[in-house]
């Protein structure tokens, strides 16, 4: 149960003064909430900047494009014209040292008339412009009198808005949650909060809320630090927690004699990488532990990942045991499946695959081979974790590409067994920071090296006002005989976009190149792009159009050539893996990146980054310094929390001293019930982890 005195963080926003229904709606908007926002969420609104009302000049002294606030009087007023809206209202006013020119557009006469009632004096703040060498305030922030001006915050915090929603109005509902701030009792460690000046929870709030010096809203401020520190707490105390209850949780020795992986190594037409047999040696090595094993698997584009899993899946199937894959995607299953197939004939193993596609008798025979065990490894989509899959005996879950699936997904497939061990995967390396951010103290192994014979990709910017050039390089490279991917880019959100954008490429390369080009995309029906991907991978066709539906796991050693169009509009760790789809081969490789221009600073950056280097290690630290970790990780689309307060660039340097903190509290109190425990408790449902404390009465 949560703590009755957090009751007025998680009170609807509408029991605040002026929130109706309409205002509400824009707050949902503002806040990202699906239902009605709780006074929580507007108190972890953060600001993005201040505005400084101390600064007073004369007239005279003003600057173009600062924000001032000036004492004038208030001389003569010229309204629009009668039915012609467009004309703005404008006010005149000076001081002794020059004149002003105050406009409105679309306002009311009367109620300007009252604002600034000519004769008075008024205090007007707001940015300063210049119109023929005239000072001018369009829209001012605030218009107040000698008593409204002792009532304005000196400095006030600005935040980001949505289209209907004042700053004024924000202001009032923030002031308005803040008065129902309750005392709550402390949660960080006395010395700790001593040594670094941490301010309590509630100070906290109201010092970002309501700076008193301009630096109080800075992400680096003793405010902002402490609830990041909070927030990274009750993060790292709640990964912490689970991994607790996993290590409970008694697991099983899951390790077999070896035959099968020996055949599978014999099978292969390469030798392993020392970073390859390294990882598998070690996770093996946890197989055979009587813990449950909780390991990330990271490795670079072309890394050979599927063949380590393959290979500890082959050791849990030695102790006849079963093993499951699972797959964000279809066609990243069905490559899979591809890859594993041939690997499976030649060791003896039984691979199958389940997605939505299989349907019918088809379905139900493959499930009751499943329940029965004459299944011993399943690729897979979320159909995986339905309910009526059923494993005979499932040790082992391999989740790929796991940042795609959410959390309660992955539970569900590893309850599917008994002391199920989970390997987790991903083609992006994820920067440490993130890995300790999202993951806790999982552990880590990692692929750096990539198969021998493999060349490296010669990367180049076009802008693509050089698009014709590109199409007869294109040309030259399909009648030298080889194969070219086109992707074509994100317009936006929306995967109709993506499909207009990518089909009218289509129709104007079919117009040059004939039936040698294909299209593929994710709106298709799974059983055409397998065609489509299929007649590539054959060479039947030997120009792919696509959407970033290729972006994972797809592998055409024969494809050399790929351009992306509108690069700039891809992350950084997107545009390495799409690149990664070329340079399978042992032929050379070139990735044309082409951009529009203008280009701004950050797409600059991100362009030479790739040019520079194929190391996805390095990729993933920059993109995390240019996008943020929100963006690298997807956690907009997954299950993974992600921060309100905190942010990794200006706060991953408290990461450790929080994970530390959460192992010390739990070696102290695993219960959470002392003091500081229950305090704890407190923080862990504010930030909204309270799955952890479920896990922890559990037992």
């Amino acid at each position: 149960m949560r703590p009755t005195l957090l009751d007025p963080f998680f009170a609807s926003i509408t029991s605040l003064p002026g929130i109706g229904p309409k205002v509400e709606k824009l707050y949902r908007r503002l806040l990202g909430r699906d239902d009605v926002p709780r006074l929580v969420d507007l108190l972890f609104h953060m600001p993005v900047g201040a505005i400084d009302r101390r600064a007073r000049p004369k007239l005279r002294d003003v600057q173009a494009g600062t924000v001032v606030t000036v004492k004038v009087t208030v001389n003569r007023h010229r309204p629009a014209p009668p039915g012609r809206d467009r004309v703005p209202h404008l006010i005149y006013a000076s001081d002794e040292t020059g004149d002003l020119i105050v406009t409105y557009f679309r306002a009311r006469a009367d109620y300007l008339a009252k604002l600034f009632p000519v004769g008075e004096t008024r205090y007007v703040s707001g940015t300063i412009g210049f119109y023929d060498g005239v000072p001018q305030m369009v829209h001012p922030d605030r218009v107040v009198d000698e008593k409204g001006l002792s009532q304005l915050p000196q400095i006030e915090p600005v935040y980001p808005l949505t289209e209907g929603l004042s700053a004024n109005m924000l202001h009032k509902t923030i002031d308005a949650a803040l008065a129902k701030v309750p005392v709550l009792p402390e949660w960080q460690d006395p010395a700790f909060q001593t040594r670094n000046g941490f301010p309590t929870f509630a100070q906290s709030l109201f010092g970002i809320h309501r700076p008193s010096q301009m630096t109080d809203v800075d992400p680096a401020s003793a405010s902002r630090t402490r609830l990041a520190y909070d927030e990274l707490l009750a993060s790292q105390l709640a990964l912490a927690l689970l991994r607790e209850r996993d290590r409970k949780r008694t697991g099983r020795i899951h390790s077999g004699d070896g035959r099968l992986r020996k055949a599978i190594i014999a099978a292969l037409p390469y030798s392993l990488t020392l970073s390859q047999s390294r990882a598998l040696e070690v996770i093996v090595a946890d197989l055979g532990k009587p813990e449950r094993m909780v390991r990330l698997l990271q490795g670079d584009v072309g890394s050979g990942k599927t063949v380590v899993a393959l290979l500890v899946a082959a050791a849990v199937i030695e102790a006849g045991m079963q093993a499951a894959l699972m797959a964000p995607t279809e066609i990243l299953a069905r490559q899979h499946l591809k890859t594993i197939a041939p690997l499976a004939e030649a060791s003896g193993i039984r691979a199958e695959i389940l997605t939505g596609r299989e349907r019918g008798k088809e379905r139900d025979t493959r499930l009751a081979r499943l329940a029965s065990g004459d299944i011993d490894i399943l690729i897979g989509t979320h159909a995986l974790f339905q309910d009526d899959v059923v494993f005979h005996d499932l040790a082992l879950a391999v989740i790929d590409e796991q940042h795609r699936f959410g959390v309660h997904q992955r539970l569900a497939l590893v309850n599917k067994g008994e002391a199920v061990d989970m390997l987790v995967t991903t083609a992006t390396p994820i920067p440490r920071t993130l890995v300790l951010t999202y993951f806790g103290d999982m552990d880590i192994s990692e692929l750096r090296e990539k198969p021998a014979g493999r060349q490296p990709v010669d990367t180049r910017t076009i802008p693509l006002d050089r698009l014709s050039e590109v199409i007869e390089a294109v040309g030259r490279a399909l009648d030298d005989g080889h194969r070219v991917y086109w992707v074509c880019p994100l317009v936006e959100e929306s995967e109709l976009s993506d499909l207009a954008a990518a089909e009218d490429r289509f129709k104007a390369l079919r117009k040059r190149f004939g039936a040698l080009a294909d299209l593929v995309h994710g709106k298709m029906r799974g059983t055409e792009k397998d065609e489509a991907m299929r007649k590539f991978a054959a060479g039947e066709t030997r120009l792919l159009v696509s959407t970033t539906v290729i972006e994972v796991g797809v592998d055409v050693p024969e494809a050399t050539v790929m351009a992306i169009e509108h690069a700039e509009r891809f992350g950084l760790s997107q545009l390495h893996q799409l690149r990664g789809r070329i340079g399978r081969g042992s032929g050379k490789s070139t990735c044309l990146l082409l951009y529009r221009n203008p280009l701004g600073e950050t797409a600059k950056a991100r362009l030479a980054i790739l040019r520079e280097t194929e190391d996805g290690f390095r990729i993933a630290e920059e993109d995390l310094k240019l996008r943020g970790e929100g963006d690298v990780l997807g956690t907009r689309q997954s299950g993974l929390p992600s921060f309100r307060v905190a942010s990794v660039e200006a706060h991953g340097h408290l990461l450790p001293a929080a994970r530390d903190d959460a192992r010390l509290i739990l070696t102290r109190d695993p219960a959470l019930k002392s003091e500081r425990g229950m305090a704890l408790r407190s923080l862990l449902y504010l930030f909204e982890r309270d799955d952890a404390i479920r896990l922890t009465d559990a037992g």
